[in-house]
């Protein structure tokens, strides 16, 4: 075969840039809500994202340098997940809620040569601005209109976008450049850094789009979807959806801070109908006082970052809402699996239909999933033994920032290793038993503590539950269960009772029935709203004994 290339052909590098170019064609008036009073529509946000390409331009920002920032989810964080990739530059997103001596290590790591500084953060950075390594150029972001920077200050974010020339030209360059990065924080060590290419993120957004808008059931994502994100914009680009509802051309809604009565008011004056959090955030929401007077019977929201618990779901369920499981890492950009609900038509509460909603789900669109056994080989499907899960997609990241030991084992085999455990049933469905690090080892018995918290959070008076392993010197292991209770009246009993329930039907091994339960006012969380075990385990495990 002899093949002829056009010396004019357009070999179209996977570029953000051009993520814009179906709703500037299809779109431009669409809008963009940002808080309680800012809108506008996609023609502005645009132009206003070539002012701030060109504003930092100005101050000597480009190719190949880091702009990092911290700030609240507004429109200006928007604009920062387009204009700092689209010059070449690398946008670091980080995570306010990190301790200082931490914040400082992933600022000096990345090499950040601007940080976006919300009026909020201006004491935080004031902290730690004298132990960073490198000349930093600094931008204030205020909310009130003209506001001053503080000294040291390069510029105020707006000033800086009305000083810029329209019509900044954005040029091509390799799909592989870095156009991301942010730190994620584990059980031991320094925050790792994980960085994604211009080419991960655009495949990454059409793989949303592919597997959430093909689905025949209240999991899609369309067009006429209203989209708000209540997952930090520091978390994993917010799960990726900004991007995918940019390209979409959908309205969008962008909270500023997660307060409850803020975030329902939002939900209900703009008719938001698509969303993603974490259990924690949903189950905050529901418990408000002012849900009780909001209709959420048009919502969807994609739950994640931990396992949704069957109690959540009904109480989802029973305020029409269709909440549903996404699965995904820090480490994958994230989106790996979605619930299966093929065939559903409405939400309904029936066993069966928040089971389904719970269950991990089907891989996305590209993506290549196994469950593995301790030598690598694949555990066949639909027997319900468990291994870990490894994957390989076109948008995971490639290792950790100069870490090659970490990057190594991350990528043993040549596929990227989760740490977590599970099975895949006889329709491909992943189903999660546990992480690697949580799973209750004692008496020779594997337990999982997903299992336990499920089996508590259903039962009367339970608003949230937790199960880990503290020491023992017989066992190895104990697990022991941690009840936030919404019942003040409630006793261990009726806890021990319903998991020695599950152990006579089979479901759960006699070694599951914790010696002790322990009732508490608030469970230890990560800094993204996790269940935070290591800490449960340091404030409970005590000795082994």
């Amino acid at each position: 075969m002899i093949e002829t290339h056009a010396p004019s052909a357009y070999a179209y590098p996977l570029l953000i840039r051009h993520l814009w170019h179906a709703p500037m064609t299809c779109n431009p008036r669409q809008e963009i809500v940002s808080g309680e009073t800012l809108r506008y529509d996609y023609a502005a946000l645009y132009a206003r994202v070539e002012r701030l390409a060109g504003g930092l331009a100005s101050l000597g920002i480009g190719k190949g340098d880091t702009v990092a920032v911290i700030n609240w989810d507004d429109h200006r964080y928007l604009e920062c997940f387009f204009a700092i990739p689209m010059i070449g530059a690398v946008l670091h997103t980080v995570n306010p809620r990190l301790a200082p001596e931490q914040i400082l290590y992933t600022i000096n790591h990345a090499g950040d040569d601007a940080i976006l500084v919300h009026a909020d953060f201006v004491p935080l950075v004031e902290q730690i601005a004298d132990r960073i390594e490198r000349p930093v150029k600094l931008i204030y972001l205020g909310d009130e209109p003209g506001a001053r920077p503080p000294a040291g200050y390069a510029g105020e974010y707006e000033a800086l976008l009305a000083a810029a020339e329209d019509g900044f030209e954005f040029e091509d360059f390799d799909e592989h450049t870095t156009a991301t990065t942010f730190y994620t924080t584990g059980t031991t060590g320094d925050p790792k850094g994980v960085f994604y290419s211009h080419r991960q993120l655009v495949l990454h957004t059409l793989g949303l789009i592919a597997g959430l808008g093909s689905a025949d059931n209240d999991n899609r994502f369309h067009r006429g979807d209203v989209y708000m994100p209540i997952t930090p914009m520091f978390h994993v680009h917010a799960w990726g959806m900004p991007y995918a509802a940019t390209l979409m051309g959908v309205k969008q809604v962008y909270p500023g801070r997660y307060e409850p009565a803020r975030l329902l008011k939002l939900i209900e004056r703009e008719e938001v109908t698509f969303s993603h959090c974490v259990p924690t955030i949903l189950h905050m929401l529901l418990s408000a006082p002012e849900a009780e007077k909001t209709d959420l019977s048009h919502w969807k929201v994609v739950i994640g970052g931990a396992a949704m618990p069957r109690a959540l779901a009904l109480a989802a369920a029973e305020r029409g809402i269709a909440a549903f499981t996404g699965y995904g890492l820090s480490e994958t950009c994230p989106v790996l699996t979605t619930a299966d609900m093929s065939g559903s038509v409405e939400v309904t509460t029936d066993e069966a239909s928040i089971t389904r909603r719970c269950v991990t789900g089907i891989p996305m669109p590209m993506v290549d999933l196994r469950v593995v056994d301790a030598g690598n080989n694949d555990i066949p499907r639909g027997g319900g033994v468990s291994g870990e899960v490894v994957v390989r997609a076109p948008w995971l990241t490639q290792g950790y920032t100069g870490d090659e030991d970490r990057s190594a084992a991350l990528w043993d085999s040549g596929y990227l290793h989760t740490g977590d455990v599970g099975y895949l049933d006889e329709d491909g469905s992943l189903h999660l038993t546990d992480r690697m690090k949580d799973v209750i080892k004692s008496g020779g018995e594997w337990i999982s503590s997903l299992q336990l918290e499920d089996v508590v959070s259903r039962c009367d008076g339970v608003a949230e539950a937790a199960a880990i392993g503290i020491p023992d010197a017989h066992w190895t292991e104990r697990p022991l269960i941690l009840v936030v209770r919404s019942d003040p009246g409630l006793e261990a009993g009726p806890v021990l009772a319903a998991i020695r329930a599950e152990v006579e039907h089979g479901r759960l091994s006699e070694w599951a029935v914790p010696e002790r339960v322990e009732f508490v006012d608030a469970l230890p969380r990560t800094s993204v709203g996790k269940l935070d075990k290591k800490a449960m385990r340091v404030l409970f495990g005590g000795p082994a004994g």
